[in-house]
């Protein structure tokens, strides 16, 4: 596929900058980053400004509410996005860049017509509960337990680090169906946060926010209805929202990842002279490496995009673009903290250096490598799926206990 810019996609981009450079500083400042209530609400009515202008789900199908747009015209809109620095997805990340497409791919009529347009339009919020006290990276462990009961099933567990639990509608859930299987007793679940049984405990990160969340499960009703695939297939669909997750998820991020070396340069500039400063040789070639191995990622993110035009669904590739993406954003950062010298020892602005934000980036990046899969578990699935080397050995089983006659 040709993924270079038409005349076509000019026009595309000529309208959504016009768009955007009017109303993203209509759209006003973002509320306090732990103000849940102002959070969502700012959120989503971007999310909404975006849909009645026709610029929410460019990819997605139209009959869902999407453009129904070319992989191109995608990329476009990821490049103008952060180009005006527009407001972040924020807790709209979870339903438009994974639940939703997961959907699309593997839902019922009935799931899409229900989840689909509601979550362009911002007025479905979702949040993702994968991960366990016990079943983080090993995820084939979770313990969440689903049992059958009637029309429904009856949820019981304790989820973690649940991304924006405490402002979501619905939650793609994970569970156990099959107590005596691993990876092939789980089941793909949608959840109404509104549901009877469910306590949200908010989580506080290294970096002050409370994005994330624990979430005890008590005797949940879920209809069997809200089942995403077959029952115990659940392995399979976790996999497609992997790969949206992993993909293309973070593409505007990486665009601002751009800005930000550029932002490094400015800030050697400023000081022209020393270890630290635009004079020596060292520092501008490590930003020069920096520049083109975020050329490099852009042309990962556009072999994705690429792919999942033709398959409805990222590759596995993404778990490299996601590796890749992480490594580079911890280096840059980790380069950014030793430009600040001793001003990095305080997280407000020093001497007119913009440590608070350098600092805050620098502890995101640390997240980043074991959010959507740790990057110990992408080396394991490049090396075995990309690259077709030996899988890693894995420990057996414990012994089951004997059964007496």
């Amino acid at each position: 596929m040709d993924l270079r810019y038409s005349e076509k996609d000019e026009e595309f981009r000529a309208d959504l900058r016009t768009w955007l450079e009017r109303e993203v500083p209509a759209h006003g400042a973002p509320p306090p980053v732990n103000d849940w209530p102002a959070r969502r609400a700012y959120d989503t009515g971007w999310q909404r400004k975006l849909f009645d202008a026709g610029y929410a789900g460019i990819s997605w199908p139209k009959e869902y509410g999407g453009r129904d747009g070319s992989p191109t015209e995608q990329l476009v809109y990821y490049e103008e996005i952060a180009r005006v620095n527009a407001p972040y997805i924020g807790v709209n990340f979870v339903g438009m860049l994974h639940g939703g497409p997961t959907l699309i791919a593997e839902g019922t009529p009935e799931q899409k017509k229900c989840h689909v347009p509601q979550i362009l339009t911002g007025e479905q919020v979702w949040c993702q509960g994968f991960s366990e006290p016990g079943a983080g990276s090993d995820l084939a462990a979770l313990a969440t337990r689903a049992e059958v009961d009637g029309d429904h099933y009856v949820v019981s567990g304790h989820k973690i680090w649940c991304s924006f639990a405490q402002a979501a509608d619905y939650c793609e859930l994970l569970v156990r169906t099959d107590p005596e299987a691993k990876s092939r007793g789980i089941t793909w679940l949608i959840m109404d946060m509104n549901s009877p049984g469910i306590e949200i405990r908010p989580l506080r990160t290294l970096a002050g926010e409370g994005e994330f969340s624990e979430v005890f499960l008590d005797n949940v009703r879920i209809p069997v209805s809200n089942r995403v695939g077959k029952e115990n297939d659940g392995w399979r669909v976790k996999e497609v929202t992997f790969r949206f997750e992993r993909g293309a998820a973070f593409a505007s991020d990486m665009i601002h990842l751009k800005q930000f070396v550029s932002e490094l340069v400015d800030l050697t500039r400023r000081a022209p002279e020393g270890p630290q400063g635009w004079n020596d040789r060292a520092l501008r070639r490590q930003l020069g490496h920096f520049s083109a191995e975020l050329d490099a990622l852009w042309a990962m993110v556009k072999l994705s995009v690429c792919e999942s035009s033709k398959t409805g669904i990222p590759g596995v590739g993404a778990s490299a673009v996601k590796l890749f993406y992480t490594d580079l954003y911890q280096r840059i950062t980790e380069f950014g903290v030793r430009l600040l010298g001793r001003a990095a020892l305080s997280r407000d602005d020093v001497a007119g250096l913009p440590s608070e934000r350098i600092l805050a980036r620098s502890m995101q990046a640390l997240s980043l490598t074991i959010a959507a899969g740790t990057s110990q578990i992408q080396r394991n699935i490049i090396s075995e799926r990309i690259l077709g080397l030996p899988r890693e050995p894995r420990p057996a089983p414990p012994p089951r206990p004997a059964v007496e006659s």
